[in-house]
């Protein structure tokens, strides 16, 4: 091993430049993994810290026992308790103090009159806690409300919306409500809980606004007397709740905070940034492997005159190994320096988009340093592994022989077996996706397409060359068509140079054509359920925001303009023991409003004790007109609702239908979330749309749109999202870039004295810049075709899993402008990564490489 050890370090020494591409796949890789882990550690620590700190005076937490889930929600909503309770809970030996904590929606607007907050993290209002123990938030300026309609607000909104001390705004709870800010405060030594806003009143004004009843709270903060700890205090609470109320920790409820506030979305946030940390060392293989193929091949001669030496086959691939395990740890460690730099500079760059990164230092631990190690140098390893195996297998008598071009791959055995994969592929796709809808087999599917593509890529790569190169040769003469020639000389190298851009760009196309396929469902749900002329909508969606006010859907009725204006509100109740979204309407309304398609029964006669449910929800509870339902709302009463009517579609109006009289007697802090308005006839687009706007501007200022505007404003997130995929993917494209110029390269250094002898002939160098560009622009266009097949398939596989695994119904979308975007970029790509190999190989000495061997 030592003589392994002595011929891999001079290899290195003489060669390295070979490896530097090698080098920056596997640094960019690990350094992409290092800075997602640092960032979520850091991130976790300093939201634990920020909630533990904030939270630190409370000892327990008294609510209600139950909470209600509805399907896709981490968070339950519970009832209220009773202000009450306060004076039971002060008795109980070890409590030093109880305040009740009234909290709701409340949404600010700001001093340009937009709303502040809402896109995502909740807007909140409560009663400003006046013992400073137990309130998390703490006066940075200003001084506590004391009369009706003063506020103090985080300092992170104030800021956000332009708004100081002494300034007089609204603030919706969802009820338009003037206030005066006297005080701006923070949230555990931080503007506020990340990007949550908090709105703090009187007790008097939170009850009045943000109740349906008085004597109502959230919670009971309480607070334990010296010597006793928060265990002990939620056990001598217990006895003395009543049966649907329980006592927690205050540290439990931190928890609970935190994960509310933050848990989520750092789940989630650090998956999608590892999935992309995946897809850019998995283009580093492509790039790392081809690049040890290369050197393999071009050394044979070299491997040959070892073994004919008496080097043995094992020293060979172990002298090889030791190569790769050098460049692997050497880019390993210098990514883990990168990635604790890329943390840093988001910490830095958060604050400066709007997401306020929690002060503190980096965290860094030894998993989120030992597991990107680990990963770049078994990645590394594992793609020189083959072409290691390959130089040792050399036999002595190659160094007779001149070093050939690689030119394996296109065999038939190969052909065969790709096109088996693929058969398999499209069979768990098809099967996945329209015989029996499984999310499971459809993705197996589509890995196995992924595989079948990389297999079937020599194969391919011939005909696909010749077939896009042929232009080329017409238009551009010899040069053209020796750069064609040059890329058909090793289908294998080309496939593998090109495979991976062709992954960079199909997960680019991919999400291109989930997100337009997106669009085109909710365009297509609004299309054909919306039937009225205007939308009323909050500047917000998500869980943030406060909704419309219930009353504005009858200010917009009373206007001669207009015929029909419904506001669709949200309930919640268990309906048979299963947590589900209640609509809360005015039933006639929506059906001359909203398209529902076929109704068997009646809206009209729902009345306080009748429910509306959609045709999908009826056959899966087993219901039709006439049964009967038994709901249990968050207030923990149960009441038997008849259904009344079953009806088709249900996109926007909902799966459960209910008046506002049934829901009144259960409501918590009433608003709805959209408006939707038809014009009486006569009435002018225009004419109606401005009076609206009027009647709806002292509620808030809500947006008034048209409805194709609604439904582009709906999909609005999906464009945001796809930016954030965009950059992320720049990284695999980069190293795709990086592994096409290396393989480049190395090709001229191999092409060295065929190279000399086309400059001796007569070939400028301009020709021979231009034959290098052309023949990188050659290979990406193979890998950009490949990647946007690809992505076009699995992109259709996604929408199509999605479809049968959602409940609503997903429209197919094939975006080609931005598939031609997506098109020349990667060709762009290709001719980028050939500029430098082009310079070089002008740069040669025509003796010399004419001499060279």
């Amino acid at each position: 091993m030592n003589a392994s050890v002595r011929l891999s370090a001079s290899s290195l020494r003489a060669h390295r430049r070979r490896f530097a591409g090698t080098f920056l796949a596997v640094f960019l890789g690990v350094a992409f993994l290092a800075g997602t882990l640092v960032m979520g550690d850091t991130l976790r620590a300093s939201f634990d810290s920020m909630f533990g700190d904030a939270a630190g005076g409370t000892d327990a937490v008294v609510r209600s026992a139950d909470a209600i889930t509805t399907p896709g929600e981490s968070q339950g909503v519970r009832q209220p308790v009773a202000t009450d309770l306060v004076r039971s809970v002060e008795k109980v030996p070890g409590v030093a103090a109880a305040v009740p904590n009234v909290q709701g929606a409340g949404q600010l607007v700001g001093a340009n009159g937009e709303a502040i907050g809402g896109q995502g993290p909740p807007t909140l209002a409560g009663n400003w806690i006046t013992d400073p123990e137990l309130n998390p938030y703490r006066l940075a300026e200003g001084r506590a409300p004391q009369r009706s309609g003063e506020v103090v607000v985080n300092r992170g909104a104030a800021e956000k919306g332009g708004l100081t001390v002494g300034d007089t705004t609204t603030l919706r709870t969802p009820d338009p409500v003037r206030v005066t800010i006297v005080g701006l405060a923070t949230f555990g030594g931080e503007d506020g809980m990340a990007q949550v806003t908090f709105t703090a009143m009187t007790m008097t004004d939170a009850q009045k606004y943000l109740t349906a009843r008085p004597g109502e709270a959230a919670t009971i903060q309480v607070r334990a007397g010296p010597g006793v700890t928060q265990r002990e205090l939620v056990d001598r609470l217990t006895p003395v709740l009543p049966q649907d109320v329980e006592a927690i920790t205050g540290q439990e409820s931190a928890e609970e905070n935190n994960e509310m506030i933050s848990g989520r979305f750092l789940s989630v946030f650090t998956l999608f940034l590892l999935v992309f940390s995946g897809v850019a060392l998995l283009v580093a293989t492509f790039s790392i492997h081809n690049t040890f193929a290369i050197v393999v091949a071009q050394r044979t001669r070299e491997n040959a005159l070892l073994r004919a030496l008496g080097a043995s086959r094992r020293q060979v691939t172990g002298a090889a190994l030791v190569e790769a395990g050098a460049v692997a740890v050497t880019a390993s460690l210098a990514g883990l320096a990168g990635g604790i730099g890329i943390a840093a500079g988001l910490q830095a760059l958060f604050p400066a988009i709007g997401f306020p990164f929690p002060e503190g230092d980096l965290v860094v631990t030894g998993l989120s340093m030992a597991l990107p190690l680990a990963v770049g140098v078994v990645v590394c390893l594992g793609s020189a592994l083959l072409p290691a195996v390959r130089a040792g297998r050399t036999a002595p008598l190659a160094a007779l022989r001149e070093t050939a071009v690689d030119t394996s791959g296109a065999s038939r055995l190969r052909a065969i077996a790709g096109a088996a994969l693929m058969a398999l592929a499209l069979a768990c796709t098809l099967a996945g996706v329209l015989v029996s809808p499984s999310i499971w087999l459809a993705g197996t599917g589509a890995v196995l397409a992924l595989v079948a593509f990389v297999v079937l890529g020599p194969v391919a790569s011939s005909t696909a060359v010749r077939v896009l190169g042929g232009p080329l040769a017409r238009l551009r003469g010899v040069t053209g068509a020796l750069a064609r020639r040059n890329a058909l000389r090793s289908p294998k190298r080309t496939s593998a140079t090109a495979s991976a851009l062709m992954i960079g760009v199909a997960v680019v196309s991919l999400f291109t054509v989930f997100g337009a396929s997106l669009k085109a469902t909710m365009d297509q749900t609004v299309s054909r359920s919306f039937a009225g002329d205007v939308a009323v909508s909050a500047p917000s969606f998500g869980a943030g925001g406060s909704g419309l006010s219930p009353r504005l859907a009858g200010a917009i009725q009373d206007l001669p303009e207009v015929d029909t204006a419904v506001g669709l509100g949200r309930g919640i109740a268990e309906v048979d023991g299963e947590g589900r979204a209640l609509t809360v309407t005015d039933p006639a309304a929506l059906a001359r409003t909203f398209d529902l398609g076929t109704v068997d029964g009646s809206l009209r006669e729902l009345g306080t004790d009748g429910i509306a449910v959609t045709e999908k929800e009826a056959d899966r509870q087993h219901l039709t007109t006439g049964d009967t339902a038994q709901l249990t709302f968050t207030d923990g009463t149960k009441e038997t609702f008849t259904v009344r009517a079953v009806y088709d579609r249900s996109e926007l109006a909902g799966d459960y239908v209910i008046t506002r009289a049934a829901w009144a007697p259960h409501r918590t802090q009433d608003s709805d979330t959209l408006v939707a308005v038809t014009f009486a006839d006569g009435v002018s687009a225009d004419a109606g749309t401005a009076a609206v706007e009027q009647a709806a501007a002292p509620y808030g200022n809500p947006e008034v749109q048209t409805r194709d505007a609604y439904a582009q404003s709906s999909a609005g997130g999906i464009d945001m999202m796809l930016t954030l995929v965009y950059a992320l993917l720049a990284l695999a494209v980069l190293i795709a870039l990086l592994g096409i110029a290396n393989t480049l390269t190395l090709a001229i250094h191999e092409r060295t004295r065929e190279l000399g002898l086309l400059r001796a002939v007569g070939q400028t160098r301009a020709q021979l810049r231009a034959m290098v560009r052309w023949e990188s622009v050659l290979v990406a266009a193979f890998g950009t075709a490949g990647g946007l097949a690809l992505g076009a398939f699995l992109g259709w596989v996604l929408v199509r899993a999605s479809d049968g695994a959602s409940d609503s119904a997903f429209a197919f979308a094939m975006p080609p402008a931005q598939l031609a975007v997506v098109a020349l970029v990667g060709l762009a790509a290709g001719a980028l990564a050939g500029l430098r190999p082009a310079r070089r190989a002008a740069r040669l000495d025509v003796l010399r490489a004419v001499a060279a061997e």
